[in-house]
């Protein structure tokens, strides 16, 4: 009966350590080399986190407007250039990188 848990037990932790072993080995990269970005990539880049700031800044407004930790008044003072700097950021970068969704992907 020993015998039998043992082998059991055996079994069970070669079956964890190949199932396992994929995940603990670390990748080979090809390449270790950063590429560096042409000022169209650049510009591209730069318009895409102030795209994602502004978005973020009006989702927050939105948060604090709702829980009631910005009053109406401010809130409206607030959201209205909040709402330009990501529309300006948005007609921008329509303006360079023309797409039906500007996620970061590249055209298409």
């Amino acid at each position: 009966m020993s015998v039998a848990l043992v082998l059991a037990a055996a079994l069970a932790v070669a079956c964890v350590v190949v199932v396992a072993l994929p995940f603990l080995r670390d990748p080979e990269p090809e390449s270790d080399a950063l590429d560096d970005l042409d000022a169209d990539e650049q510009e591209r880049l730069a318009l895409l986190e102030a795209r994602d700031r502004a978005l973020a800044a009006l989702k927050e407004l939105e948060f604090d407007h709702r829980t009631g930790a910005v009053t109406d008044e401010d809130y409206r003072d607030l959201v209205g250039p909040l709402r330009r700097d990501a529309a300006a950021a948005l007609k921008a970068l329509d303006a360079i990188w023309p797409t039906t969704a500007q996620d970061g992907a590249g055209p298409g």
